[in-house]
């Protein structure tokens, strides 16, 4: 009787550690910027991206920029993009630049499963003579509790 018990208890700790593993989902997201002036000119660079996942989809986005300015000439530079997954759902990638002198990029990326299972990230990048941003959201949710989230931003102000 009793190892038929610890057969039991033992099945039932497996079956509540698997339930419990069906609403792993997570979030995570990270950003840098640096930046130097001058009497020769100034430069900077800003970025942020992240991910998400939660049961069969997952989503990630980033975004750059960068800027360079002599007393003579400026350049600058921006890149998005991102991408989406789902085992058995419906997915939505999306990025571009637009601009010429004021550059603002945007990446959204987002995956469904049937059942209210959903990961999504979101990144927006500006450059503005000068003034570089960069902000990512990623959230992922399954139901019976409430989203993940993180979000990150970065900034860097060239003083123009």
């Amino acid at each position: 009787m009793t190892s038929r018990f610890a057969i039991s208890a033992a099945a039932a700790m497996l079956l509540l550690g698997t339930a419990g593993a069906a609403f792993a989902q997570s979030a995570s997201t990270v950003g840098t910027g640096a930046g130097s002036a001058g009497a020769s000119g100034s430069s900077g660079v800003v970025g942020t991206g992240g991910s998400a996942a939660a049961g069969g989809t997952s989503a990630s986005s980033l975004g750059l920029g960068a800027e360079s300015n002599t007393p003579s000439a400026s350049s600058s530079s921006l890149g998005t993009g991102g991408s989406a997954a789902a085992v058995n759902g419906h997915v939505m990638s999306h990025s571009g630049v637009h601009g010429n002198q004021n550059l603002s990029g945007q990446s959204m990326d987002q995956a469904h499963q049937p059942g209210g299972v959903w990961s999504k990230s979101h990144t927006v990048t500006h450059d503005r003579r000068g003034e570089l941003t960069s902000r990512t959201k990623s959230m992922s949710h399954e139901p019976g509790g409430p989203p993940a989230k993180s979000t990150s931003g970065s900034s860097v102000n060239l003083g123009q």
